[in-house]
């Protein structure tokens, strides 16, 4: 990870994508994997869609859950291919993998769930701001944080090769 990150000095709301947001950010995505040589697997691609489309962090479970639904709805509608597939935990975690690396989502830690990237194709390094009573995440990637990252490196000679900078505690429309 390197100190010249980019960074904006507001936050963004990681939540509450439109359908027409939702298609316009797997456009880019697939572009963006095209252009990196990497496989964006239809099921990696119905994975960053429910992450999306899921209006607060979502887990792996809860994924997992969401997908079997899918395959059931499928089932029903004659769809055999797509309804005889199982949903494995280890193949919902490694596309989940997938999807970090290439920037698309960020994992939240502190309450194992995962959101989308407010900058998918910006390496960059962020904060995210968690409310413990909405479940609202902002994402902030401002110049305190990278300062922070950058002290890290350039001071302290310590080699980041993950952050995640959560705080927990209740947004403005919860106060």
């Amino acid at each position: 990870m390197s100190s010249t990150l980019s960074a904006c000095e507001h936050l963004h709301d990681v939540q509450y994508f439109t359908p027409r947001d939702v298609n316009e950010r797997l456009e880019a995505a697939k572009e963006q994997c095209r252009l990196r040589g990497v496989r964006f697997t239809p099921l990696r691609q119905q994975i960053y869609a429910l992450v999306l489309q899921t209006n607060k962090p979502v887990g792996a479970y809860d994924l997992i859950t969401k997908l079997q639904q899918m395959r059931t709805i499928a089932t029903a509608a004659g769809d055999k291919e797509e309804a005889q597939k199982n949903v494995a935990p280890p193949t919902v975690y490694r596309s989940l993998e997938f999807l970090l690396s290439e920037g698309l989502i960020h994992q939240l830690t502190s309450i194992n769930a995962y959101v989308p990237c407010c900058h998918p194709r910006a390496q960059h390094t962020a904060a995210f701001l968690i409310c413990e009573q909405c479940q609202r995440v902002q994402e902030c990637s401002s110049l305190p944080v990278q300062e922070m990252m950058s002290f890290a490196e350039q001071d302290a000679g310590f080699i980041v090769t993950r952050s995640v900078i959560e705080i927990s505690g209740r947004c403005q429309a919860c106060q």
